[in-house]
């Protein structure tokens, strides 16, 4: 993982993502539910996600990190 700064073309790119395609909010919320689905897929033993375990929890961690900048939900006390 790499801590570097955005480059310029890419926080643009964010700000219009966020600004212009999707709430930042609605978002975190997705990101949410998609996890929820792959984490009880996950746990019945879905045989489409056998080959992709080791993906999903790596996946999962990064994708709930993204949720907490976009609409920080989890932290809030």
């Amino acid at each position: 993982m790499t801590t570097e700064c955005f480059s310029k073309e890419v926080e643009t790119r964010l700000k219009d993502f966020f600004s212009d395609v999707v709430d930042v909010k609605d978002m975190a919320k997705m990101i949410r539910q998609v996890n929820y689905a792959l984490s009880l897929s996950s746990m019945r033993g879905c045989e489409t996600l056998d080959s992709e375990l080791c993906h999903v929890d790596d996946n999962f961690y990064w994708l709930n990190r993204l949720a907490e900048v976009l609409d920080p939900y989890l932290d809030v006390d």
